[in-house]
């Protein structure tokens, strides 16, 4: 598109809405990243299933290698911030009005974060490690409502798709 195509509506709030969501997950992999401690313990807690229930039929689950833990909470982290810089890429491209290559790499941005939260916390930690079951370290409102923020913001991405006449 060229720099005189005046905006649309769906096309500024797909600038916004990629902007919002690159700014927050930027904010969340730096926060783990010089916060460490914090989320690594959160990590460590579902994973090792040690505030959970304790069910014997659940427990050969539990991952308790601090090792292996750490290494799953630096993909985590790696992971955000992937997907964080994908989405600051995004934005510009919607800033510079390329709305084709904007659409296409917010999508992957958004998909990357749906996957991480959807697949990654609320399915694998939720179900798999049982973080449901656990009062201190449960992390699936806040998994959800990346999730769904995200899918929200992939629906206007997308909607800023041209419409084929049919």
């Amino acid at each position: 598109m060229s720099a005189s195509t005046p905006r649309t509506a769906a096309t500024l709030a797909a600038t916004l809405l990629t902007a919002t969501v690159a700014l927050y997950i930027a904010l969340v992999a730096f926060g783990n990243i010089t916060d460490f401690g914090t989320n690594q313990q959160f990590v460590q807690h579902v994973l090792a299933m040690d505030t959970t229930f304790k069910d014997d039929d659940l427990m050969w689950r539990a991952v308790t290698g601090k090792g292996l833990q750490d290494a799953v909470y630096v993909v985590i982290i790696v992971w955000e911030t992937v997907a964080a810089l994908v989405l600051v890429y995004g934005t510009w491209l919607w800033v510079r009005r390329d709305d084709g290559r904007a659409r296409r790499v917010s999508t992957y941005g958004l998909l990357m974060l749906m996957v991480l939260f959807g697949a990654g916390f609320i399915a694998v930690g939720g179900e798999w490690f049982a973080m449901w079951q656990s009062k201190d370290w449960n992390g699936l409102e806040a998994a959800t409502r990346v999730f769904l923020l995200s899918g929200v913001v992939l629906v206007v991405v997308q909607l800023t798709g041209e419409r084929s006449a049919t």
